[in-house]
């Protein structure tokens, strides 16, 4: 019964959207799939066409950026560039530095023959 139950889920992932939003859980879903089934009016209401429902993005386009250029704040849009600026200088100072010029200790091996400094 729960695999046909993911079948349904996958044959229909508008469900997800209302689990994700809260207001119904995968538990309700499935208490309803057991007592109604498939072919019931009950999922009327969760389960829209999938052709409304799908929204394929579009590409942008020259056109599309040049408009948005012209109605952009540009000095809205220097201030965030110099706000995230900032914060990479905040986190840069935060993260490690870079290393001095620190020589290593020159190491001298122990001679073979001497045992915890006799």
């Amino acid at each position: 019964m729960i695999a046909d139950f993911k079948n349904f889920v996958r044959k229909n992932p508008s469900l997800l959207k209302y689990v994700r939003d809260g207001s119904m859980t995968w538990q309700k879903f499935y208490e309803m799939y057991d007592l109604y089934g498939e072919k019931e009016e009950v999922w009327a209401s969760y389960i829209a066409p999938s052709k409304s429902e799908t929204v394929v993005p579009q590409a942008l386009g020259v056109t599309d950026i040049l408009s948005w250029l012209k109605t952009a704040d540009l000095s809205k849009v220097e201030e965030g560039i110099n706000s995230v600026q900032r914060v990479i200088g905040v986190l840069q100072e935060l993260g490690p530095s870079k290393a001095t010029d620190t020589k290593p200790t020159s190491y001298k091996p122990r001679p073979l023959y001497k045992h915890f400094e006799d």
